[in-house]
């Protein structure tokens, strides 16, 4: 699907009448540098500005830089936030720590928003950061370990929900991800490789756009487009959506066991799973329990009383 057609499928899900145009994200950053302050690494008062230019710098280059060729208008942007955690300062300018980001979905006619991704990786993400050096990006252009990560990400949270929207919605933006990743590969920095663990930045990448796993995007799709998105108009119908679309994610996790995108959409979606179906009939909560039990066993107690029913 081109990104067009993507753009027209948010469209009519809203039904905005508004054209004012905007960037695509709406992100709140944080830098937190509170380790540094309880280390013995050196560290300034005066350092503080540095962190502060970070956070403002990350900021500009989300929120003012145009990520896509849609025309998003300003209620349209992706609600999301992302840390940088820094645990480590090993020259002026190089720095280690963890990435941690948020994406948001809003639900059609409610004030609900559901969580689409939430992740942190691993303390292993060093990067370069020089006050005087603005923040640059092509996806074809390895600029730094910094911008893009954080561009990455980015196109996976576009990939994620544009999928929420239309079949296969986020393709064009997982492909660009893919883009993000082949040119990183070779920079040294890790998280890039696959050979390097299975939370690798690699892999969310990869699982999107193998197409041994399409059921992840139908999963996104009939989850939130035809289910959360259905509640207000036909409940029954909309649990049966979501039943769905745990059926889909579970043929993904019978083709290949735990997936990094399987893990983290069970993660994010447990708690609401819960509330969506603690008031349904007793054969759906079972149905559901047994489904959360085969694609992710670690999170079945939380629907410990489904199985009771």
């Amino acid at each position: 699907m081109t990104m067009k057609k993507c753009f027209l499928a948010i469209l009519l899900s809203f039904m905005f009448l508004s054209t004012a145009v905007a960037q695509e994200f709406r992100c709140a950053v944080s830098v937190n540098y509170q380790k540094l302050m309880t280390t013995t690494q050196s560290y300034e008062s005066s350092d503080k500005k540095v962190f502060d230019n970070m956070k403002q710098a990350l900021e500009d280059f989300i929120n003012s830089r145009k990520w896509t060729a849609l025309d998003i208008a300003q209620q349209e942007r992706l609600d999301c936030s992302m840390s940088i955690i820094l645990n480590e300062r090993t020259s002026a300018t190089d720095f280690k720590g963890q990435i941690s980001i948020q994406l948001r979905r809003p639900v059609f006619n409610s004030n609900y928003t559901s969580g689409l991704f939430n992740y942190i990786e691993s303390n292993d993400f060093a990067f370069s950061y020089n006050d005087s050096q603005p923040l640059d990006f092509d996806p074809n252009t390895f600029y730094g370990n910094l911008s893009s990560t954080v561009a990455y990400y980015l196109h996976v949270m576009l990939g994620l929900y544009f999928d929420s929207f239309a079949p296969n919605g986020g393709e064009p933006f997982f492909d660009m991800a893919r883009t993000i990743c082949q040119t990183a590969e070779n920079s040294g920095f890790k998280g890039w490789r696959s050979t390097e663990s299975q939370k690798a930045r690699y892999w969310f990448m990869e699982n999107h756009t193998n197409s041994a796993y399409v059921g992840l995007h139908q999963a996104y799709y009939l989850y939130h487009r035809m289910g959360l998105d259905m509640m207000t108009k036909d409940q029954p119908q909309a649990r049966q959506n979501i039943i769905a679309a745990l059926q889909a994610i579970e043929q993904v996790h019978k083709a290949r066991a735990n997936l990094l995108s399987v893990q983290q959409f069970m993660d994010v979606k447990i708690a609401e799973i819960n509330s969506i179906f603690t008031p349904a009939p007793a054969e759906e909560q079972q149905q559901v329990y047994q489904l959360v039990k085969e694609i992710s066993p670690v999170n079945a107690p939380k629907l410990k009383n489904f199985a009771q029913k």
